[in-house]
């Protein structure tokens, strides 16, 4: 078959693989509806991250239970299913507790760009829908695979309630979600940090009520400006650099909370600094198996609609153009049609 490879920053190819197949008996072998190029793939693409061997690309996926190992027992084939880019077993103490992107058998979903992808701990990580869902709403449900469990994540640890103020830094896919889940959180008003129109207009529509295109200290002073001198209630960091992070930091006001949920690249915290500000922090890879079930609620009775969040579809074969467009941000995500 036909899947990404990167062999190199910059060198993304469609190439042919081995098809893969039932390894482990926790394992489930699914045909994807489609895939997507997530805004983390960019790290390795752009030489932010290491890339020492060729990497099969993609974590975000959904589709058709074809096959399932022995020991799998909660999906079965021609099942519809979605499952979190974190693969968890379901059983060990953090799952139970409902942490399962901290799972003590933690394995990172890879090979989702490709017709067909191979699912580690099935049990723990996947969620069937109780049918097969309409065409249309496939794109929502992939994205639930990710994206909008990461942006609904750093909703829901920076501890948006009805009628607080929220601050999302970041306007990326991530951070576009995370307006979407403040809003379905409650928040009163939701302050989105973009400098790019399609981007906002889509933030609008997803429930902002403020756009700032300050970046830095003069978006923190927006945001204080907006706020009576004090600060953001909740604060969504969701690019992970240390300029969106100290923007987060010095928007929240005392006693306010910071998810984090951009991948951390060069980020340094001071300790005094934060001692003295008082201010909450939580973040890390989104819990999204936990999410899953609220998400279908949601997308399958179409109260919310993040597929919108693609805004280029390609086939397979021309994933080099998705990855190119998101870089140069010509695009916010890619869907990928296999």
């Amino acid at each position: 078959m036909r899947a990404t490879v990167l062999y190199s920053p910059g060198d993304v190819r469609c190439v042919e693989v081995e098809e893969p197949r039932i390894i482990e008996p926790t394992d489930a072998i699914i045909k994807l509806s489609a895939s997507c190029i997530c805004g983390s793939d960019l790290w390795p693409y752009r030489g932010l991250q290491p890339v020492n061997e060729p990497a099969h690309m993609g974590h975000e996926y959904c589709g058709v239970v074809v096959e399932v190992g022995s020991a799998v027992s909660t999906v079965k084939p021609g099942q519809f299913v979605v499952g979190s880019f974190v693969l968890s077993c379901g059983k060990c103490p953090n799952c139970l507790g409902g942490w399962p992107s901290s799972c003590v058998n933690r394995q990172f979903m890879s090979g989702g760009q490709a017709p067909i992808a191979r699912i580690p701990n099935a049990d723990g990580t996947l969620v069937a829908t109780a049918e097969m869902p309409p065409e249309d709403l496939i794109p929502s449900l992939l994205a639930a695979s990710d994206v909008l469990g990461t942006g609904w994540y750093a909703a829901d640890a920076a501890r948006v309630q009805p009628g607080c103020t929220a601050v999302v830094v970041g306007d990326g896919a991530v951070g576009l979600m995370g307006v979407l889940a403040a809003k379905q959180l409650g928040a009163e008003r939701i302050i989105a940090m973009s400098r790019h129109k399609p981007r906002q207009e889509l933030a609008l529509e997803y429930g902002a009520t403020h756009i700032i295109t300050e970046r830095g200290d003069e978006g923190a002073a927006k945001i204080r400006e907006l706020t009576n001198g004090i600060g953001a209630d909740s604060v969504l960091e969701c690019v992970g650099t240390q300029e969106s992070m100290m923007q987060a930091v010095n928007a929240a006001r005392p006693g306010g909370s910071i998810g984090f949920v951009g991948v951390p690249h060069g980020v340094s915290l001071d300790g005094q600094m934060l001692f003295f500000a008082q201010k909450n922090l939580l973040g890390g890879p989104a819990p999204v198996r936990r999410y899953l079930p609220q998400f279908f609620d949601l997308i399958l009775s179409r109260k919310i609609d993040p597929g919108k969040v693609f805004d280029l579809e390609l086939p397979l074969e021309d994933v080099a153009e998705g990855y190119k467009a998101m870089d140069e941000r010509r695009a916010i995500k890619t869907l990928l049609r296999l």
